[in-house]
């Protein structure tokens, strides 16, 4: 039997950042992961960081090489009707900005740090669950290269994703879970070629929409709104760049650079939110609580929202006995997941086609891009949401 403060379930952005700020607090962890450290780090993910992510990063430690080789942006683009309109993030925020860095690359940065401290990771763990978490001394248990192990621990932090075992093995009736599912996908490609804008482009098409970003100066990343179960052998690489080129063309003449696609795949697109975030010593963070439509690129921030609040508040309890925070926890994060919900929401209906549309319906979709184009207010709260909420 094994024992620590923190049994923590998933090795991702928000595992990983929870057992690093937790380590700074001097709370010791242990991490149990059900994929490879291979798995994790490699798998092709979010690579906006709003700027609170990287303050928070950069002022815990692991900012170094987010801040030399991530790709600074301080505005956005917004394309329709063939003309291009500029979103003024850094003006419109005194300053903000948002970095292109891959998760791969932040959860990389943060295992290497929790394992230079000492830190304790269980990588290709089998059989996980969670037990006991009404009690004080929660249990995971799992098995380790064939080993069992049996983890007590003080708080078990359910960091292991939409699809993972602890929010799971909460009792019948336990949440109240809110979810749309959207009649569309993304069609997403990872290119082998330098990007063709140097900032993120939004599109609006009547073909449907499309997201023109990038992971690195020669790595370009390309999406095309499809049916949610589109299959791929439909779409040559050849008709995927000639999507894009007619779905992301301006006015100007500008042209999109070709090149080799190195991965493509197509993913659905959901808003899901539990309720409560915590159910005894048992608390979620990240995709184990909510899901985003990507339109708003707000996944990963907000899972180092939600650990940023657990972990200070899992540091109070272990100094002095304090619950306060814990008892607030899943309140305050759920006051800044609705905010994202709502923005993430807007951006994707403001900027998808959608099949059952009445004409009505177009035309109002239209004025709602063209006020945000031309509305100094509207630019500014598209800047604010954009950019990231402040912190509590």
């Amino acid at each position: 039997m094994m024992r620590t403060q923190v049994g923590i379930v998933g090795a991702g952005p928000a595992g990983m950042m929870l057992a690093h700020l937790l380590g700074r607090e001097g709370v010791e962890s242990v991490v149990v992961e059900a994929r490879s450290r291979e798995y994790v780090q490699e798998r092709v993910r979010a690579g906006v960081l709003e700027q609170g992510t990287c303050d928070l990063l950069e002022a815990s430690g692991v900012g170094a090489r987010m801040r030399r080789e991530g790709l600074v942006h301080r505005g956005i683009e917004l394309r329709f009707a063939g003309a291009r309109h500029r979103i003024d993030l850094s003006g419109l925020t005194g300053g903000g900005t948002i970095t292109i860095y891959p998760q791969g690359e932040v959860v990389k940065d943060l295992t290497d740090a929790h394992l230079a401290a000492g830190g304790q990771i269980y990588f290709s763990a089998d059989e996980v669950s969670v037990h006991d978490f009404d009690r004080a001394s929660p249990l995971i248990r799992f098995r380790a290269a064939g080993t069992p192990h049996e983890l007590r621990c003080d708080f078990i932090a359910g960091c292991d994703g939409f699809h993972g075992v602890c929010r799971a093995s909460l009792p019948v009736g336990a949440l109240t879970l809110y979810e749309r599912i959207y009649p569309f996908g993304w069609l997403g490609i990872l290119a082998a070629v330098a990007p063709s804008s140097d900032e993120l482009i939004y599109a609006h098409h009547a073909r449907g929409f499309a997201l023109h970003s990038m992971r690195s100066p020669v790595l370009t990343r390309l999406y095309l709104q499809c049916a949610p179960e589109e299959p791929l052998d439909a779409w040559s690489d050849a008709r995927i760049w000639d999507e894009l080129e007619t779905r992301l063309a301006s006015g100007d003449g500008g042209s999109l650079k070709r090149g080799p696609i190195v991965q493509k795949g197509v993913t659905g697109m959901r808003s899901f939110v539990a309720e409560p975030m915590r159910h005894g010593r048992l608390l979620l963070a990240g995709d184990a609580a909510h899901i985003v439509p990507p339109t708003g690129a707000k996944g990963l921030n907000l899972a180092v929202a939600d650990v940023r609040v657990m972990a200070r508040a899992i540091a109070a309890f272990a100094r002095n006995g304090d619950s306060e925070l814990i008892d607030r926890y899943s309140a305050t994060c759920l006051r800044r997941v609705w905010q994202v919900q709502r923005f993430a929401w807007w951006m994707t209906a403001m900027l998808h086609r959608f099949e059952d549309a009445s004409p009505f319906d177009y035309r109002r979709q239209m004025a709602e891009l063209e006020y945000v184009a031309s509305s100094r207010a509207a630019a500014q709260s598209l800047a604010e949401n954009y950019v990231g909420l402040p912190f509590e």
